[in-house]
């Protein structure tokens, strides 16, 4: 896999019946853990950006590649990628550097398994930092059914938990131009397309918007989807009823000190709710779109910092 020579050498950590490749900046005996968890169709490089700002301060940057991504164990079955298992490598990792707590940091599906990892075991999370995806609320029917009363049977979402195979091998066909068409900034308002978004981005020919990032760290995430397939990280999303199933028995409302980031122009809608969950939030909106830590990378990096500045302060 072609990653730049400036990004740390990963490790390999066994953790929760899998292994971990891990990547970490500052020095493990500093204490202040901080694990950074990314999105899909992401890797543990998509925090490249934020992982020397954060050694800098002070901090022991953790950045997995969480499981069926990059080098990280991709178990077959689909029950593997639960909210228990992806939380459970969490707390593992943590067990294995021997800390009792720390700082999560998640973007996008990551933010969804930092929210719910705080739900299942909020004794371990000292801190929430968490862009894009905002806290989402059980209620009463599970998610995917909901989505699809809501979204219909086209909502990727719904189409890579009813059509199991069908998105992944059209994704894994078409990888390069699917993930040089996903990763875009500045997109110009059009209505969607009939279909499966993310079908229609693996077979548009011509992509919107302006670039995220250039050739050279682009082919870091087209390489290692070449080599693990899409199946192992859709198969979070086809967890997602189940989670909602995992997720009864646990307190909902999250008490520890959270900062939320939103990109005003995401697709991903803002949380009106988010106070009623998260009583201790603070919420800062940034120009950008979906890519927030890759689109702004040192507007990122200063709220981040100044934030956990004010929390040390506190």
């Amino acid at each position: 896999m072609s990653i730049p020579t400036d990004f740390p050498k990963p490790t390999f950590v066994s953790v929760n019946g899998v292994e971990l490749e891990v990547f970490e900046a500052g020095q493990e005996n500093a204490g202040n853990p901080i694990i950074l968890c990314h999105g899909w169709p992401e890797h543990a490089f998509s925090w490249r950006y934020q992982m020397p700002a954060l050694a800098a301060a002070g901090y022991h940057v953790i950045v997995p590649n969480q499981r069926g991504y990059g080098n990280s164990s991709c178990p077959s079955e689909v029950t593997d990628y639960d909210i228990e298992h992806l939380s459970g490598d969490l707390i593992a990792l943590l067990d294995c550097y021997g800390y009792e707590d720390a700082t999560f940091v998640g973007h996008d599906w990551g933010a969804m398994v930092v929210w719910g990892l705080t739900l299942l075991y909020p004794d371990r999370v000292k801190k929430i930092i968490n862009l894009s995806l905002p806290y989402q609320e059980r209620g009463d029917m599970p998610w995917i059914e909901f989505m699809e009363e809501i979204f219909g049977d086209d909502f990727y979402f719904v189409h890579f938990n009813r059509q199991p195979g069908v998105a992944d091998a059209v994704l894994d066909k078409n990888t390069f131009r699917f993930l040089r068409n996903m990763f875009r900034k500045n997109m110009p308002l059009v209505p969607p397309e009939p279909g499966m978004m993310m079908i229609n981005l693996a077979k548009a020919k011509a992509p919107l918007g302006e670039p995220v990032m250039n050739d050279s760290d682009l082919a870091v995430f087209v390489s290692s989807f070449e080599v693990t397939g899409f199946t192992s990280s859709i198969n979070w999303y086809r967890n997602l009823d189940r989670n909602w199933l995992l997720l009864a028995e646990a307190h909902p409302v999250i008490q520890q000190p959270a900062l939320m980031i939103y990109g005003d122009r995401d697709m991903i809608a803002k949380s009106e709710k988010l106070l009623d969950f998260v009583p201790n939030v603070d919420v800062i909106n940034l120009d950008c779109g979906h890519w927030i830590q890759q689109e702004k990378p040192e507007e990122t990096n200063r709220a981040i910092l100044k934030w956990l500045k004010q929390q040390e302060a506190s």
